[in-house]
């Protein structure tokens, strides 16, 4: 095998398939219901639609024979052998052991890892049960109903994300009745004041989620709830009222948690694909009960098991992975649209960002080569038809951005209006529908003077369309589903950074910044405590710190503590 991927033949060919594709026009594909209907398949109640690609029978075989040339089956095997493909870190890559079955082996270095998870996630389930049923309760003998979880990134995005969608699914909802649950992230006081906002101590949990107890805003974050919490309460509260999700024991203690209180995960779950682990399961079942987010679990699975062993023709993940390389690298479109037909997934394309960005943003293969093609893609959504109003007018008539509709068949929350033409969901759905033809089909300038359309907006009015889309449809909205979707895109992911032949589960691209940051911090420290001038800068960034400090001087040298008020 070539050192990169763009010197071998099969990628040489689809470079040379792009001019045959170029001729045609997705009026004309869709027209042929033999190639439509080899472009559709389905798994377990999911139906994947993939016709409005701009690809033909051949481009899908031409993609084939790239994955082959790009050894993804035996890349996929690796993976759930636990080999350490995560070569930079000299790690294994295993979220899939976080929702494996008890009796499954998913071996790490010669250790089968799947008891410690199940020994972590029995131990959420009796710990969430006890916080649940009152047995557990805060300092004043009050029943913990609200829960502040803090972390961030990869501890705050993918929990979130099932949060949100689960919020109103009736199953869910009404195992969460008279319980709150709140995520803070940023270091910015506004997202404290926000989260604490209306909740009393005494009556809040709070977990701390950081691997190794020493992330800068989540730890900073800590301290400020533990603050909140001790002044209330007194600083023995602190054991009562905060848990961990840490591997760090020593930090944990020395912070004032129980150590039996924290809860693990491993080096080999990258924080965006750590949901399926304590980082995702103790907050969500304090919330929703271990049975409800046991069910997510089991629905995740369900995809690793599809991924894992079917034909790369039926395999939905390894499909919709080869069509963004072909998008991306072939087509030359950079950008991806994730746009759900439903408000509960309001947060999927923030965590998809995160997970698709950081893991495939990369500008060198595996072995440290710079790439000679663009990798990785930008992704952005919001739910339909919200973002009808937004930025649909872009995806129809500026750039060409690759589409993915989402759609479910039953709402969560069904509505229905006497003498209504449809009800909420059918008008929802009916968006669902139409934006993919509007989208592949455009509208001509023909069309419009045949419509009597003006002569000087018939520019205007026109769509060129030839807009590819993939519509994925989902029978419902439950825990089970919103796992399969995640597990969804978490292996679609995987799949294009394997065959770009980079690291997808490293992140580097975030230690830059986070180490000038630290520079500054000092340098805000001795300007503030010392009244020392800012040094050691360029003219730009010491012009901005200079006016900063100059503006906040009113900021306290040796201040009190202050927490918000809402």
């Amino acid at each position: 095998m070539a050192a990169l991927i763009s010197d071998t033949a099969p990628w040489k060919d689809l470079k040379a398939h792009v001019g045959e594709i170029d001729k045609t026009h997705l009026r004309d594909l869709m027209s042929d219901t033999e190639r439509c209907s080899s472009m559709m398949l389905e798994f377990d109640g999911i139906f994947l639609d993939y016709s409005r690609q701009r690809a033909t029978v051949d481009t899908v075989s031409k993609l084939f024979t790239l994955a082959e040339e790009a050894h993804l089956k035996q890349k996929i095997n690796s993976m759930f052998n636990g080999e350490h493909i995560n070569s930079t870190e000299n790690r294994s890559v295993l979220h899939v052991a976080l929702r494996a079955a008890k009796d499954t082996t998913i071996n790490s270095d010669g250790k089968n890892v799947v008891p410690d998870v199940w020994q972590v996630l029995d131990k959420i389930r009796e710990f969430s049960d006890t916080v649940r049923n009152g047995s557990w309760v805060g300092a004043t003998g009050k029943a913990l109903t609200n829960v502040i979880a803090i972390g961030i990134g990869g501890s705050f995005l993918g929990p979130l994300f099932v949060h949100t969608a689960l919020q109103t699914d009736p199953e869910a909802s009404k195992s969460a009745g008279g319980r709150q649950l709140r995520f803070l992230a940023n270091v910015d006081p506004v997202d404290v004041a926000r989260n604490i906002s209306g909740l009393n101590p005494e009556t809040t949990l709070v977990v701390v989620v950081s691997k190794t107890f020493t992330t800068a805003e989540t730890m900073l974050n800590a301290r400020t709830l533990r603050e909140w919490i001790s002044s209330a309460l007194g600083p023995q509260a602190v054991s009562k009222h905060m848990v961990a999700v840490s591997t760090n024991l020593k930090l944990v203690e020395k912070f004032g948690i129980d150590p039996n209180n924290a809860f693990a995960f491993w080096d080999w779950v990258g924080g965006r694909y750590s949901v399926c682990s304590a980082v995702g399961v103790l907050p969500l079942s304090l919330q929703y009960g271990f049975s409800v987010v046991e069910k997510f679990l089991k629905g995740a699975r369900s995809i690793d098991q599809h991924f894992h062993s079917a034909p790369f023709e039926n395999n939905i993940p390894v499909l919709l992975g080869l069509l963004s390389v072909w998008n991306v690298s072939f087509l030359g479109y950079p950008a991806r649209a994730i746009l759900p037909y439903t408000q509960a997934l309001e947060k999927l394309a923030p965590h998809i960002q995160q997970v698709s960005m950081e893991s495939n943003g990369k500008g060198v293969s595996i072995d440290g080569v710079r790439l000679p093609y663009e990798a990785g893609e930008i992704d952005f959504g919001e739910p339909g038809t919200n973002g009808q109003h937004s930025f649909y007018q872009l995806i129809h008539q500026g750039r060409v951005i690759p589409c993915d509709f989402i759609g479910i068949v039953k709402s969560q929350q069904p509505v229905y209006l006497r003498d209504e033409v449809v009800n909420n969901h059918d008008e929802l759905m009916s968006n669902f529908f139409a934006q993919p033809d509007a989208l592949a089909y455009g509208k001509t300038p023909e069309q419009l003077q045949s419509e009597n359309v003006a002569s000087h907006l018939v520019p205007h009015k026109t769509f060129t369309g030839n807009r590819p889309s993939i519509s994925l449809l989902l029978p419902s909205l439950d825990a089970y589903r919103i796992g399969q979707l995640l597990a969804i895109y978490e292996h679609r992911i995987a799949v294009e950074g394997f065959v770009w032949g980079i690291n997808s589960f490293d992140q580097w691209g975030v230690e830059l910044g986070k180490s000038l940051a630290s520079q500054v911090r000092k340098q805000l420290h001795a300007s503030r405590k010392k009244g020392e001038s800012v040094e050691g800068f360029n003219f730009s960034t010491t012009k901005l710190l200079t006016r900063y400090l100059e503006a906040s001087a009113d900021v306290p040298s040796e201040p009190t503590t202050l927490l918000p008020k809402i």
